[in-house]
Formats: structure tokens, sequence, C-alpha cells
């Protein structure tokens, strides 16, 4: 993916009963079917860490598939967080 004007990076940050439900695969599973690339990860307070890159409309189409997922009952709290994208990432993946 070429880092351009049109490419963008989106961090998220789910909180809730995320972990220990499937969110990681589930969420990893979901980002082939969209142009993205970054990963999805547990972190330590509970809460799951999702960085994507891609096209804003891509990443936004992402996100709303994470949100109207047997996901989107165990979400209470969601944190957004755009930024340019790094072009780092070469897939999505489930990062350790």
């Amino acid at each position: 993916m070429s880092s351009n004007g049109s490419m963008r990076q989106m961090q998220v940050l789910f909180s809730g009963r995320v972990q220990g439900v499937g969110f990681r695969y589930t969420a990893c599973r979901m980002a082939s079917s969209f142009s993205v690339t970054g990963f999805v990860r547990n972190l330590m307070d509970g809460s799951v860490e999702v960085v994507a890159e891609g096209s804003e409309q891509e990443l936004i189409d992402f996100l709303g598939e994470i949100r109207g997922s047997h996901l989107g009952r165990h979400i209470i709290r969601e944190r957004l967080h755009w930024t340019a994208a790094t072009d780092t990432y070469d897939k999505f993946r489930v990062s350790y």
C-alpha cells in the first residue's frame, strides 16, 4: 500500500468485554474483506487495539463491520484517532 494523501491510519481502542470473545481473530478475518493493513492486539488493561491503514472509506467500512457484528455487543467504549498512513504494514494480522 502506498502512503499518499488519500491513505489514512485509524487507531481504535475498544473497551468492554472485548478479550476472550474471539475479537482479534474475528477482526482479522473481517479485515481480509477490505483493502486495509495493520494489526489487532490485546492490551494489558483489558482493551483491544486496532491499528489499520487504507483509504478512509475502507477504514470506515471496516470499523462499521466490527461495530455491526456480534463483537459490537461486547464494546462499551471506543476511542478513535485518525492520522496519516505510515505505510508500515504489508498485511493485517493479529499481534501478540
